[in-house]
Protein backbone atom coordinates (compact mmCIF):
# COMPACT_ATOMS: atom_id res chain seq x y z
CA UNK A 1 0.00 0.00 0.00
CA UNK A 2 1.24 3.53 -1.14
CA UNK A 3 1.78 5.50 2.14
CA UNK A 4 1.30 9.45 2.52
CA UNK A 5 4.90 11.63 2.09
CA UNK A 6 4.96 13.11 5.44
CA UNK A 7 6.16 16.29 5.76
CA UNK A 8 9.63 16.71 8.15
CA UNK A 9 9.30 13.45 9.07
CA UNK A 10 12.61 13.14 10.12
CA UNK A 11 12.34 15.91 12.86
CA UNK A 12 9.00 14.00 13.78
CA UNK A 13 10.30 11.08 14.48
CA UNK A 14 13.34 13.13 16.32
CA UNK A 15 10.61 13.98 19.00
CA UNK A 16 10.17 10.38 20.12
CA UNK A 17 14.00 9.77 20.04
CA UNK A 18 13.59 8.09 23.71
CA UNK A 19 11.62 5.20 22.20
CA UNK A 20 14.67 4.48 19.14
CA UNK A 21 17.21 2.14 18.96
CA UNK A 22 19.64 3.57 15.98
CA UNK A 23 21.83 0.24 16.50
CA UNK A 24 20.59 -2.68 17.61
CA UNK A 25 23.33 -4.74 16.86
CA UNK A 26 25.31 -3.14 19.70
CA UNK A 27 22.76 -4.91 21.93
CA UNK A 28 23.86 -8.37 21.01
CA UNK A 29 24.50 -10.25 23.90
CA UNK A 30 22.87 -7.89 26.41
CA UNK A 31 19.31 -6.48 25.75
CA UNK A 32 18.42 -8.39 28.74
CA UNK A 33 21.47 -5.91 30.81
CA UNK A 34 19.92 -3.14 29.11
CA UNK A 35 16.50 -3.24 28.65
CA UNK A 36 14.41 -6.45 29.42
CA UNK A 37 16.36 -8.13 33.01
CA UNK A 38 14.29 -10.87 34.10
CA UNK A 39 10.76 -9.95 32.18
CA UNK A 40 9.53 -12.32 29.09
CA UNK A 41 11.35 -10.39 25.99
CA UNK A 42 9.18 -10.36 22.98
CA UNK A 43 9.90 -8.59 19.69
CA UNK A 44 7.33 -8.02 16.49
CA UNK A 45 8.77 -7.92 13.25
CA UNK A 46 7.16 -5.43 10.84
CA UNK A 47 5.02 -3.82 13.77
CA UNK A 48 3.60 -1.62 10.97
CA UNK A 49 1.55 1.58 13.02
CA UNK A 50 1.82 0.09 16.02
CA UNK A 51 -1.89 -1.09 17.36
CA UNK A 52 -0.48 -4.80 18.23
CA UNK A 53 2.71 -3.75 19.95
CA UNK A 54 1.12 -0.87 22.07
CA UNK A 55 -1.98 -2.72 22.76
CA UNK A 56 0.02 -5.66 23.87
CA UNK A 57 2.44 -3.50 25.96
CA UNK A 58 -0.65 -2.47 28.08
CA UNK A 59 -2.13 -6.22 28.15
CA UNK A 60 1.52 -7.43 30.07
CA UNK A 61 3.21 -4.59 31.74
CA UNK A 62 5.43 -6.79 33.29
CA UNK A 63 7.00 -7.52 29.61
CA UNK A 64 9.37 -5.49 27.33
CA UNK A 65 8.62 -5.12 23.90
CA UNK A 66 11.11 -4.28 21.00
CA UNK A 67 9.22 -3.82 17.37
CA UNK A 68 10.64 -3.84 13.98
CA UNK A 69 9.45 -1.14 11.02
CA UNK A 70 11.60 -0.49 8.14
CA UNK A 71 8.83 2.28 6.80
CA UNK A 72 9.55 5.34 9.08
CA UNK A 73 6.24 7.18 7.62
CA UNK A 74 4.65 4.03 9.15
CA UNK A 75 6.85 3.49 12.47
CA UNK A 76 5.94 7.41 13.16
CA UNK A 77 2.20 6.14 14.08
CA UNK A 78 3.59 3.48 15.88
CA UNK A 79 5.64 5.88 18.16
CA UNK A 80 2.69 8.44 18.58
CA UNK A 81 1.08 5.24 19.75
CA UNK A 82 3.41 4.53 22.30
CA UNK A 83 3.50 7.95 23.73
CA UNK A 84 -0.54 7.90 23.82
CA UNK A 85 -0.27 4.67 26.25
CA UNK A 86 2.72 6.02 28.22
CA UNK A 87 3.92 2.95 28.72
CA UNK A 88 7.62 2.21 29.24
CA UNK A 89 8.01 -1.24 27.68
CA UNK A 90 8.43 -1.24 23.86
CA UNK A 91 11.32 -0.05 22.05
CA UNK A 92 11.14 0.29 18.16
CA UNK A 93 13.82 -0.11 15.71
CA UNK A 94 13.33 2.24 12.67
CA UNK A 95 15.26 -0.58 10.38
CA UNK A 96 14.34 -3.09 7.66
CA UNK A 97 16.26 -6.39 9.38
CA UNK A 98 18.53 -8.70 7.09
CA UNK A 99 19.02 -11.35 9.93
CA UNK A 100 18.07 -11.75 13.52
CA UNK A 101 21.81 -13.06 14.04
CA UNK A 102 23.26 -10.36 14.01
CA UNK A 103 21.12 -8.67 16.61
CA UNK A 104 20.52 -11.02 18.81
CA UNK A 105 22.21 -13.71 20.61
CA UNK A 106 20.97 -17.66 20.69
CA UNK A 107 18.36 -17.81 23.50
CA UNK A 108 18.03 -13.93 23.78
CA UNK A 109 13.95 -13.77 22.76
CA UNK A 110 11.24 -15.29 24.56
CA UNK A 111 8.21 -14.61 22.36
CA UNK A 112 8.15 -13.58 18.26
CA UNK A 113 5.68 -11.74 16.46
CA UNK A 114 4.59 -12.02 12.63
CA UNK A 115 1.91 -10.27 11.81
CA UNK A 116 0.88 -10.30 8.29
CA UNK A 117 3.93 -10.36 6.69
CA UNK A 118 4.03 -9.32 3.35
CA UNK A 119 3.58 -12.93 1.06
CA UNK A 120 6.03 -11.54 -1.46
CA UNK A 121 3.66 -14.83 -4.04
CA UNK A 122 5.90 -14.91 -6.58
CA UNK A 123 8.08 -18.31 -6.25
CA UNK A 124 11.40 -16.71 -7.26
CA UNK A 125 10.52 -14.65 -4.42
CA UNK A 126 10.68 -17.52 -1.56
CA UNK A 127 13.14 -16.44 0.50
CA UNK A 128 11.72 -13.24 1.32
CA UNK A 129 8.95 -14.51 3.20
CA UNK A 130 9.19 -14.15 6.74
CA UNK A 131 8.53 -17.86 7.47
CA UNK A 132 10.67 -19.38 5.03
CA UNK A 133 12.67 -22.38 5.86
CA UNK A 134 15.89 -20.82 6.79
CA UNK A 135 13.97 -17.79 8.78
CA UNK A 136 12.64 -20.52 10.84
CA UNK A 137 15.66 -21.93 12.10
CA UNK A 138 17.01 -18.32 12.72
CA UNK A 139 13.81 -17.44 14.90
CA UNK A 140 14.78 -20.59 16.67
CA UNK A 141 18.13 -19.73 17.61
CA UNK A 142 17.32 -16.41 18.94
CA UNK A 143 14.75 -17.49 20.85
CA UNK A 144 15.10 -19.19 24.45
CA UNK A 145 14.60 -22.16 25.40
CA UNK A 146 10.38 -23.10 24.98
CA UNK A 147 10.32 -19.76 23.38
CA UNK A 148 6.98 -18.69 21.07
CA UNK A 149 6.56 -17.84 17.86
CA UNK A 150 3.12 -16.14 16.75
CA UNK A 151 2.35 -16.02 12.97
CA UNK A 152 -0.88 -14.55 11.52
CA UNK A 153 -2.46 -13.67 8.16
CA UNK A 154 -5.10 -12.82 6.30
CA UNK A 155 -3.45 -14.67 3.12
CA UNK A 156 -4.51 -18.57 2.86
CA UNK A 157 -1.58 -18.81 0.60
CA UNK A 158 1.25 -17.74 2.63
CA UNK A 159 -0.68 -19.58 6.09
CA UNK A 160 -0.33 -23.04 4.21
CA UNK A 161 3.08 -22.73 2.63
CA UNK A 162 4.12 -21.31 6.16
CA UNK A 163 2.69 -24.26 7.72
CA UNK A 164 4.48 -26.36 5.64
CA UNK A 165 8.03 -24.69 6.00
CA UNK A 166 7.51 -25.37 9.87
CA UNK A 167 6.89 -29.29 9.54
CA UNK A 168 9.72 -29.39 7.31
CA UNK A 169 12.30 -27.55 9.18
CA UNK A 170 11.52 -29.62 12.46
CA UNK A 171 12.55 -26.80 14.93
CA UNK A 172 9.17 -25.63 16.09
CA UNK A 173 6.42 -28.07 17.54
CA UNK A 174 3.17 -26.78 16.07
CA UNK A 175 1.01 -25.84 19.54
CA UNK A 176 -2.02 -24.27 18.01
CA UNK A 177 -3.06 -23.77 14.30
CA UNK A 178 -6.35 -21.94 13.49
CA UNK A 179 -7.45 -21.07 9.78
CA UNK A 180 -10.65 -18.24 11.58
CA UNK A 181 -8.94 -16.95 14.96
CA UNK A 182 -11.69 -14.48 15.77
CA UNK A 183 -14.20 -17.66 15.88
CA UNK A 184 -11.71 -19.66 17.47
CA UNK A 185 -11.29 -17.20 20.18
CA UNK A 186 -12.83 -15.11 22.16
CA UNK A 187 -11.85 -11.21 21.60
CA UNK A 188 -10.24 -11.20 24.72
CA UNK A 189 -7.99 -13.90 23.62
CA UNK A 190 -6.07 -11.94 21.26
CA UNK A 191 -4.76 -8.51 20.06
CA UNK A 192 -5.68 -7.31 16.79
CA UNK A 193 -3.11 -5.23 14.37
CA UNK A 194 -4.70 -2.57 12.35
CA UNK A 195 -4.91 -5.14 8.78
CA UNK A 196 -6.73 -7.41 11.28
CA UNK A 197 -9.29 -5.10 11.98
CA UNK A 198 -9.75 -3.96 8.26
CA UNK A 199 -9.74 -7.76 6.59
CA UNK A 200 -11.94 -9.17 9.18
CA UNK A 201 -14.52 -6.22 9.13
CA UNK A 202 -14.31 -7.49 5.16
CA UNK A 203 -15.17 -10.85 6.31
CA UNK A 204 -11.87 -12.49 5.93
CA UNK A 205 -11.08 -15.25 8.34
CA UNK A 206 -7.90 -14.55 9.68
CA UNK A 207 -5.12 -17.95 9.96
CA UNK A 208 -2.96 -18.23 12.92
CA UNK A 209 -0.33 -20.18 13.90
CA UNK A 210 1.49 -20.90 17.69
CA UNK A 211 4.90 -22.47 17.49
CA UNK A 212 7.02 -23.45 20.69
CA UNK A 213 10.97 -24.15 20.36
CA UNK A 214 11.24 -27.57 20.00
Amino acid sequence: MRQRRIKDLDSKIEAFRQYCIDSPGEYKGRWREEFAGSRPFAIEIGCGKGQFITRMSERHPDWMFLGFEGHRSVALHALEKERETGSENVRFVLQYIRSLDEIFADGEVDWIFLNFSDPWPKERHAKRRLTYGEKLKEYARVLSPGGILEFKTDNDGLFEYSLEQVLKQGCFVVEEVTRDLHVAKAPSEYVTTEYEDKFSAAGKSINFMRLKKA
